[in-house]
């Protein structure tokens, strides 16, 4: 469809938009429209999306006591019931370092919030571990001693509780213990007059035993700590979803109470404007701010009605309508000022557009956003639907100022807006005060004052709530749509705290992309 010239003038706001759609990153430009989307990168083994949060140091703290009670009550029982010849004052030196570091840890704890998961200092007391019990299994037969099995334990808690590269580190340092054990150790202590000679191939069997071990229990811990992963997150976004539609329906509450308390201020307003209408002069200011009074009156009137109607059941005649169509019905409210609204529909091979289903979520969420795009556009605002055979895209291009940076971190809140008093409030405020100047006669002996240009013509847009984008987001959502943001065809969107230069609008892009089935009626 070709552009369309208007002869009716409406003064845009060109200040930035405030809006609370689900953020794109600006800086890349939304994937082809017949290219299949980006995978995204493949991350890097010691950069995995993983657990990184640790352990907290009370945990830590609380678990080295128990080991240290452990290993004591075994080398109590081993000298003084057994009567095994351990190099006693070695084992103690060794527990006493594991004391040492915990005293050290219950100190910090003190003085430090230690109920706060850390991973670096998780993996540092794993790592003391494992080396603490090395030198213990050093000093009572290396390989030989049955405890050796407890180094499975630091490898399975780390990888239930950091990151990859950080547990790979634990399991790499278990392996090294490991493979020292097997070449340096004190034999294995035993009764007074007994000596107990394992040969080689059984120890290298009890190492390569205690790496297998390692191995599966650590990737087995692994595996199900990144499913609880995902269910948290799974859990986490339903209740975003939840709280969400929480909202959504607080709102329509909202704009039930609006429609019936608002009808009394509205109809006065209309009598009022009604009477200065028939008392002021034809062709006149007052009569033309009367006039749009009364239109804009009107509007909200309709608005509210719509707001407070039920829905009408059986309305099979209106169920469907051609795609093309569609976009004309959501753009033609918007028609009849300075702006020339491109519509269009592309297919990938060339066929008709197909038919999709006529929804009233899907309505009043496009409606928004051509709405919002018309209000900051310069001349221009492209609607045009895209479609492949496996989705529906429609985009909203407009060549304004383009999303701002500051308020990119926060979109998806309702109640974000940084509209301020724009250009269609101050041409509101000067077509007042001319009208007031106009009416005043001038003082005598003044200097005749210069004479001022003519304000513009204006259509109010709605209010700077930041509620129109969030509402239009989350009924598209609900249709199965998935919302992007980001900038226009002008280019990328400027940094933060960067304004774009005079004269290169980078204007903005919203696009709703749906699986075709979600939208396409099925002949």
């Amino acid at each position: 469809m070709a552009p369309l010239e208007n002869a009716h003038v409406r003064a845009r706001p060109v200040y930035r938009r405030g809006v609370s759609l689900s953020q794109e990153h600006p800086a890349p430009q939304p994937p082809s429209q017949f290219a299949p989307e980006d995978p995204g990168r493949f991350p890097a083994w010691r950069n995995l999306p993983r657990r990184s949060r640790g352990l907290s140091l009370r945990t830590l703290v609380i678990l080295r006591w128990m080991a240290i009670a452990g290993q004591s009550a075994t080398i109590g029982i081993a000298t003084l019931y057994f009567h095994f010849d351990l190099p006693l004052w070695g084992c103690l030196a060794a527990i006493g370092v594991s004391v040492a570091m915990n005293l050290n840890a219950t100190a910090r704890l003190k003085r430090s919030d230690g109920s706060l998961p850390d991973g670096r200092l998780t993996a540092a007391h794993l790592g003391f571990d494992i080396l603490q019990l090395s030198v213990l299994l050093g000093l009572t037969g290396g390989l030989q001693n049955p405890f050796c099995l407890l180094l499975v334990a630091p490898v399975t808690v780390a990888a239930a509780s950091l990151p990859g590269r950080q547990a790979a580190l634990m399991g790499l340092l278990v392996l090294a213990a490991t493979v020292s054990l097997f070449f340096v150790s004190l034999p294995l202590p035993w009764q007074a007059g007994t000596e107990l000679n394992l040969p080689p191939l059984y120890r290298f069997g009890i190492g390569l035993a205690l790496i297998t071990g390692v191995i599966f229990t650590a990737a087995y811990a692994w595996r199900v700590a990144a499913d609880a992963e995902k269910l948290e997150l799974a859990l986490a976004t339903t209740q975003d979803v939840l709280q969400r539609e929480q909202r959504l329906a607080a709102l329509g509450g909202l704009a039930a109470a609006a429609a019936h308390e608002l009808g009394t201020p509205l109809a006065t307003i209309q009598v009022v404007a009604r009477e200065l209408l028939r008392a002021s002069a034809k062709d006149g200011a007052a009569a033309e701010d009367a006039a749009l009074i009364l239109q804009q009156a009107e509007r909200c009137r309709d608005i509210l009605k719509r707001l407070s109607q039920q829905p009408e059941e059986g309305e099979a005649a209106f169920a469907e309508v051609g795609l093309k169509a569609l976009l004309e019905e959501v753009v033609e409210p918007h028609r009849g000022f300075d702006l020339n609204f491109e519509v269009s529909v592309r297919t990938a091979s060339g066929e008709a557009a197909p038919r999709v289903r006529r929804l009233p979520e899907v309505i009043h969420g496009l409606s928004t956003l051509v709405e919002n795009a018309a209000d900051f556009a310069g001349s221009k605002v492209r609607v045009r639907a895209i479609v492949d055979a496996g989705f529906i895209e429609i985009e909203v291009v407009d060549d304004g100022p383009g999303f701002p940076a500051d308020i990119l971190p926060r979109l998806g809140e309702p109640y974000v807006t940084s509209r301020p008093q724009g250009k269609a409030r101050r041409a509101l405020s000067a077509q007042i005060a001319a009208s007031v100047a106009a009416a005043t006669p001038g003082r005598k002996g003044k200097k005749e004052a210069k004479p001022e240009p003519a304000p513009e013509a204006i259509a109010p847009s709605q209010g700077g709530m930041g509620l129109g984008f969030f509402i239009a987001r989350t009924l598209l959502e609900r249709t199965g749509g998935k919302v992007f943001v980001g900038p226009g065809d002008g280019g990328q969107a400027p940094a933060k705290g960067q304004a774009s230069a005079k004269g290169q609008a980078k204007g903005a892009r919203v696009a709703v992309r749906w699986p075709r089935p979600a939208l396409e009626v099925s002949s």
